[in-house]
């Protein structure tokens, strides 16, 4: 190989180093970004659009979302979300646990809000370690910069609830023809139910398991009330 060779061999490794720096950069710069200013699209709408689907979405404030839905929520997806700093150990603990006892059982998730937002915003969906290991730093990273009011807003902006249907103000059309600050309790616990597997599951036109679910979410609603001191204005 010549010097000149050499040369060049460098330079185009320096560009990919450098390439690589910035994708891995830019969502830690965009959540700085997005603590002011809503997300315009999200990796998972981009993906999904891709893939055929339309996107659905209309950003509404938290105070114009009923206090139902967040509370419903963070009783199915989060329930220590005010009390972690992005990452709920115990509750990974726990799935670890409970994996090991039950080896045949389908593991259940541990993600939190910030992790699941991480994921949504900005990487894939599916299962996999790698992207696990980089949601971790990014939950961490949006549980630091941004208040947890501003967090749950987000994710309810931007969270699937139906193929191609984004955000709380989208679903509560579509699903009840109504907006989302009018969701009741049930409506909105049948949103949340829908949430791990939004392409399955319909809160419009529940099957008996989203019911179930449903019925499973609004018994734990009536207990949040001393997990919610953070989203308080």
């Amino acid at each position: 190989m010549t010097g000149k060779e050499r040369r060049g061999g460098r330079r185009l490794a320096r560009r990919i180093v450098s390439a690589l720096a910035v994708v891995m950069a830019l969502p830690f710069v965009l959540t700085v970004l997005y603590a002011a200013v809503p997300p315009p699209v999200s990796m998972l709408m981009i993906l999904n659009a891709l893939g055929g689907r339309g996107i659905e979405k209309d950003w509404v404030r938290l105070d114009d979302i009923a206090p139902a839905l967040p509370r419903a929520v963070l009783a199915s997806e989060d329930a220590r979300f005010c009390e972690h700093n992005g990452v709920d150990w115990r509750a990974v603990r726990t799935v670890v646990e409970d994996a090991l006892d039950n080896p045949g059982e389908a593991p259940r998730g541990a993600s939190t809000i910030a992790m699941q937002t991480a994921k949504n915003l900005y990487l894939w969906p599916g299962r996999s370690y790698l992207r696990k290991a980089l949601e971790i730093p990014l939950a961490y990273w949006i549980d630091l910069v941004w208040p947890k009011r501003r967090q749950i807003e987000i994710y309810l902006n931007i969270a699937e609830w139906g193929p191609g249907l984004y955000g709380a103000q989208a679903a509560a059309r579509h699903h009840f023809g109504k907006p989302a600050s009018a969701l009741t309790r049930r409506e909105a616990a049948l949103l949340a139910a829908v949430l791990p597997a939004p392409l399955e599951r319909n809160a419009g036109r529940p099957g008996p398991v989203t019911r179930r679910i449903a019925s499973r979410i609004v018994r734990r609603m009536a207990g949040m009330d001393p997990y919610l001191a953070c989203l308080s204005p």
